[in-house]
Formats: C-alpha cells, sequence, structure tokens
C-alpha cells in the first residue's frame, strides 16, 4: 500500500464547499481516499 501524504490534508476534501471552494472532483476524491484508508484499517 502506498499512502501519498506531502502536502496533503484529506480534511480539507470533507470541509464545506464554502470553506476551501474545493470542486466536486476533488471533494469526491478525497471521499474515496478516507474510505478506502478506513476499510485498509479495519480489514488487516
Amino acid at each position: 500500500m502506498v499512502l501519498y501524504t506531502y502536502e496533503t490534508d484529506l480534511g480539507d476534501g470533507w470541509e464545506d464547499e464554502e470553506v476551501h471552494h474545493d470542486p466536486a472532483e476533488i471533494r469526491e476524491a478525497a471521499l474515496k481516499m478516507g474510505v478506502n484508508i478506513i476499510y485498509y484499517a479495519l480489514s488487516q
């Protein structure tokens, strides 16, 4: 598994759109990555 964390904050993508003004694609990618991390952690 590779976890890329250089200057990244998944929480930014989870915030309301008005907070960071991220497009929907970025917010969806952040949610998918968060789900993948949780799934991996719980399945080990």
